[in-house]
């Protein structure tokens, strides 16, 4: 273990530049990688969806896609068509987008304004969440919904585990709950945090996933046995977003703290911190190399920086 932990010090160490990449107009919402780690996506307030090239340790933007008519909050990938990937928006629709194409592939209603969306493990399922606590699940061949589920409480982050067999939503309670899939059967609720729980991960290998509360805190949990395993507390502020490295050994959470802080996921002790200069709200480790996207609030409203994704690092091979 020391071992792993000195090697992955070595690496920050040797790999610690970031590199802007100008993205939108206004504030980056959501950033997230393509299951290949060939492409980086990007969501605004400016209304538009980017995508990038990675090539070697360099970003280069492909599209900018138009069509939503509001903020988009919050995008994913399919998790194995590496062309696919699909956004929420303030509009009251979920779209679809083929990288392949200029245009959107499919555009579905909605209820209401949404905030958070998520793709099933095998690719087949999308289920979105709106600011009235409604979560929609929509097929993703037909486009077409198979269940509204409505909760009374405040749903904050919603996910599969990595099997797809239950779907976790994080709560203005603190809580966590736990659905059986694809019945959505009430099945656990976890007493998190005693505070908002704002933001859910899983780690690639299936072992852990994190939650990230409004009382600094992240907690780490085993996927299995739903027990809290160990916690992180080295951010002052809410936290507002989490990413596991690719080989699960490293979790980056961010927060308006001016740091991200980057931890030994089995000691929970400090890697790395990266340096921001105003809060950071989406972070995401690239799938297949030890490579960081994030984005930072922008310091003005009109500032020249707005709208820039960051990354940290560089590939290992």
């Amino acid at each position: 273990m020391a071992s792993q932990m000195e090697s992955m010090l070595k690496h920050f160490q040797n790999n610690n530049r970031i590199r802007d990449v100008q993205a939108h107009s206004a504030k980056v919402h959501s950033v997230a990688w393509s299951c290949d780690g060939r492409k980086l996506a990007s969501g605004s307030f400016d209304k538009t969806v980017s995508t990038y090239t990675l090539d070697r340790d360099r970003l280069s933007k492909d599209h900018i896609f138009r069509g939503h008519g509001d903020s988009v909050d919050q995008l994913c990938w399919h998790p194995r068509n590496p062309d696919l990937l699909v956004t929420a928006s303030g509009d009251k629709t979920v779209r679809i987008w083929d990288t392949r194409s200029s245009k959107s592939a499919a555009t579905i209603n909605t209820k209401g304004e949404n905030i958070n969306i998520c793709w099933s493990p095998d690719g087949s399922t999308i289920a979105v969440g709106n600011k009235e606590d409604l979560v929609t699940f929509i097929d993703a061949k037909t486009h077409r919904s198979r269940a509204d589920e409505q909760f009374k409480f405040e749903v904050n982050e919603i996910s599969w585990n990595n099997d797809g067999d239950l779907f976790f939503l994080t709560s203005g309670q603190g809580s966590i709950h736990i659905l059986s899939y694809p019945d959505l059967k009430l099945q656990h609720v976890l007493n998190a945090h005693p505070a908002n729980c704002i933001c859910i991960e899983f780690d690639p290998t299936g072992t852990y996933f994190a939650t990230g509360s409004a009382d600094a805190l992240v907690s780490l949990w085993d996927a299995v046995e739903f027990v809290c395993v160990r916690t992180f507390y080295r951010l002052d502020w809410p936290v507002r977003t989490l990413s596991f490295s690719c080989d699960g050994k490293m979790l980056a959470s961010a927060s308006e703290d001016l740091v991200i802080d980057i931890a030994y996921v089995e000691t929970a002790e400090k890697l790395a911190e990266i340096p921001c200069e105003t809060p950071t709200f989406t972070v995401a480790w690239h799938p297949k190399r030890h490579l960081l996207a994030f984005a930072c609030d922008d310091k003005h409203e009109r500032d020249r920086d707005s709208g820039l994704v960051k990354v940290f690092g560089f590939p290992d091979s």
